[in-house]
């Protein structure tokens, strides 16, 4: 069994010895234990620090592609590399190396397939008070979309079985943690969570920049994964929304006219009008959201087979 511990990376030559420092060598229940870093397009010596503290492997973009970019191009290295279970953590050292071995028992006893590091949201100072009320919303929307159990959707710190690594896919390019749990959900993937504690925090977290901009690229976020893994719901939902004000105003103008008063009414008509021609652009626009989605979940299963079928031929 081969675990690799790889840390996505952004200009991170400060931080990145004291993270790799911490790092395990060894951990029981696996053979081999490596290290990857991916240097996300840095302009500072995020690489050399890298090569300089005993990093196995090392994934250099071109440019600076975000944070789910870099992920991703972990994961697809990882499994290239032979890896059996994946940890991604983050290179600002904000968590805990020795609970890595809680991320990987779940997977170890197939009892999970992905395991979620939960921090302890509520005792982080460095946390406001509205960034921890945000942090515990915004999980509970994932947990209402992705129908799983997770209660720190947004950690970076997290454990993968090789099968699962293979399904996934991340589409957003701004973050990876609340897509890949709506997706485990989606595809049936089982999935635990695990309490785990934090370091002091070594630098301002670069995701966002105030607590506004957090909120708006959130909202943008879990908006656009609802779209895209439940766009009849979402569709259906908005037509429904908007035809209701529509026949209100049809209801109306019917009233009036069977009172004898319909002529100085036809403004409700003319609203309902457009209402309901709105809902039913929303309703069409659904069905084909739909059948968009069947055909790109077809492609993940052609894309999880093939990845398979190669790294089973090595």
């Amino acid at each position: 069994m081969k675990l690799i511990i790889q840390i996505p990376c952004y200009n991170e030559a400060g931080t990145l010895p004291a993270t790799l420092a911490d790092l395990p060598r060894e951990l029981a229940g696996f053979d081999t234990v490596e290290w990857l870093v991916i240097d996300d397009g840095s302009s500072d010596t995020t690489v050399e620090a890298a090569r300089q503290n005993g990093v196995d492997h090392i994934v250099s973009l071109p440019s600076n592609q975000g944070l789910a970019r870099a992920f991703m191009a972990g994961l697809d290295a990882s499994l290239r590399a032979g890896a059996d279970v994946i940890v991604n953590t983050d290179a600002d050292n904000q968590y805990d190396a020795t609970c890595i071995p809680d991320l990987t028992g779940p997977i170890l006893e197939n009892k999970a397939l992905i395991v979620i590091g939960a921090r302890p949201i509520s005792d982080i100072d460095g946390f406001s008070p509205l960034k921890k009320f945000l942090q515990k919303l915004g999980s509970a929307v994932v947990k209402f979309a992705s129908g799983t159990n997770v209660p720190d959707a947004p950690s970076g710190f997290r454990a993968f079985h090789r099968d699962a690594a293979m399904q996934l896919y991340v589409f957003n390019s701004y973050t990876y943690t609340l897509e890949t749990i709506i997706q485990a959900g989606r595809l049936n993937i089982p999935i635990r969570s695990v309490p785990i504690r934090v370091n002091a925090a070594t630098r301002p977290s670069r995701l966002f920049k105030s607590i506004p901009a957090y909120i708006l690229r959130s909202i943008s976020t879990i908006l656009r994964i609802s779209i895209l893994y439940k766009p009849l719901r979402f569709f259906v939902t908005s037509a429904i929304v908007t035809a209701i004000p529509g026949l209100i105003a049809v209801i109306r103008f019917l009233y009036f006219y069977a009172t004898g008063d319909g002529s100085g009414h036809v403004q409700s008509l003319i609203l309902a009008t457009a209402l309901l021609a709105i809902a039913t652009v929303f309703g069409i626009g659904g069905v084909l959201a739909a059948l968009v989605a069947a055909n790109r979940i077809l492609l993940q299963e052609m894309r999880y087979r093939q990845l398979r079928s190669e790294l089973d031929g090595r």
